[in-house]
């Protein structure tokens, strides 16, 4: 890996912390029994860790520790929402409801309960990303089944009003899942502040390992296992818990809960710096999505030139993405940015920038001097 890049797209993954790194090592020696083996202290080790990892999770979205479910990522977690409240439905909820920015890992799942014979209300954003709430609440009734819509989006970091959607939900006794896991570490993150009955998570945004997440379940949420197998993880996830993972989570969460309002204050502060410096550098540019409520760190940019173009000009310097990275094979405009209001020109042109825990003002320094040798571009687009 060439360090004298600087690394700028934590919204794709982010570095595993050290201290992470530490507390999972001894999982990956001495310490590696099943922690379903309820026979022998090997057994035993490792059912404790996962035990003190579960609260460590719960802990950071004010959870009780039985409401965590440990799952691969945020991907599954998700589909185990959705696909698990739809096969505990009753009959005469057949309404799923959610917004035209979300994740693949929700658009696309609600899509194909669509094809089981559930009604699908995909909902429109504003130029800024955020939902109308008066629309959202038209959608509403008796017969909605779920919501679900994003905490903080994962392309161009806008936060939805999470509150105000779950008392709505709440008001009409409609499922709410939140897919947080761009907010994680980030934001505060409480499960009762929101009204969510399920919210999703993943330790690779959080300076944790790849390969875990978790879905938080409130007592009493109506769902069901999508998976057959062992009785693990409550019933609704089977198959052996990764203990290594699960601490590595586990740790991730612990550290979240001492340090989030530190890092997002630091890195609000380098990110102010950077827009600062990029409009003053460069004389076209946007900033796509509502630049209040968005997550600290994240910036959507548009510098009037295709993005992959940009992203080839700077590499040698910065590493920026166009978008989700979870769509990155597509040559398509951003379907996020479309849902915006933008046209293809606009949509096409958006580099995701993305700060976190370990930048510093070196790497701001880094990406002024790299997209400052941008060509100026000569009109206003989109």
């Amino acid at each position: 890996m060439d360090r004298s890049v600087a690394y700028l797209d934590n919204q794709a993954t982010t570095p595993v912390d050290p201290r992470v790194r530490e507390a999972m090592l001894p999982f990956l020696g001495q310490v590696f029994g099943n922690p379903h083996s309820r026979d022998h202290a090997f057994g035993w080790d490792a059912a404790n860790a996962v035990r003190r990892s579960r609260a460590d999770v719960a802990a950071l979205v004010n959870a009780d520790d039985d409401e965590v479910v440990f799952t691969s990522g945020a991907t599954e977690s998700c589909n185990l929402a959705l696909r698990g409240v739809a096969k505990a439905a009753p009959d005469r909820r057949r309404r799923i409801i959610t917004i035209a920015t979300e994740h693949p890992a929700v658009i696309e799942t609600v899509r194909d309960l669509g094809q089981t014979g559930f009604e699908v209300v995909i909902l429109s954003v504003g130029s800024d990303g955020i939902v109308d709430l008066d629309h959202m609440d038209s959608m509403l009734n008796d017969r909605t089944l779920v919501v679900s819509v994003m905490a903080g989006n994962n392309e161009i970091g806008v936060l939805q009003p999470l509150a105000e959607i779950g008392a709505m939900c709440r008001h009409y006794g409609v499922i709410f899942h939140t897919d947080a896991t761009q907010a994680m570490g980030r934001i505060a993150v409480d499960v009762d502040d929101w009204q969510v009955d399920l919210l999703s998570l993943s330790g690779h945004k959080m300076y944790g390992p790849k390969g875990v997440g978790a879905l938080f379940v409130r007592e009493g949420t109506p769902i069901a296992p999508v998976f057959a197998g062992g009785g693990q993880e409550f019933g609704l996830r089977p198959g052996t818990v990764p203990v290594q993972l699960v601490v590595g989570l586990g740790e991730a969460c612990a550290l979240a809960v001492d340090s989030w309002r530190a890092d997002a204050k630091r890195i609000a502060e380098l990110t102010n710096h950077l827009k600062a410096g990029l409009m003053e550098s460069c004389p076209v540019i946007r900033f796509f999505g509502s630049m209040e409520r968005r997550l600290p760190g994240s910036l959507s940019v548009g510098f009037g030139w295709p993005a992959h173009e940009v992203i080839a000009k700077v590499s040698d310097r910065i590493a920026v993405s166009t978008g989700s990275a979870c769509s990155s094979d597509s040559t398509e405009p951003s379907r996020v940015l479309r849902a915006l209001g933008l046209n293809d020109e606009a949509a096409a042109s958006g580099v995701r920038i993305s700060l976190g825990r370990f930048n510093i003002d070196k790497d701001v320094a880094a990406a002024l001097n790299a997209f400052s040798r941008l060509p100026v571009a000569q009109e206003e687009y989109g």
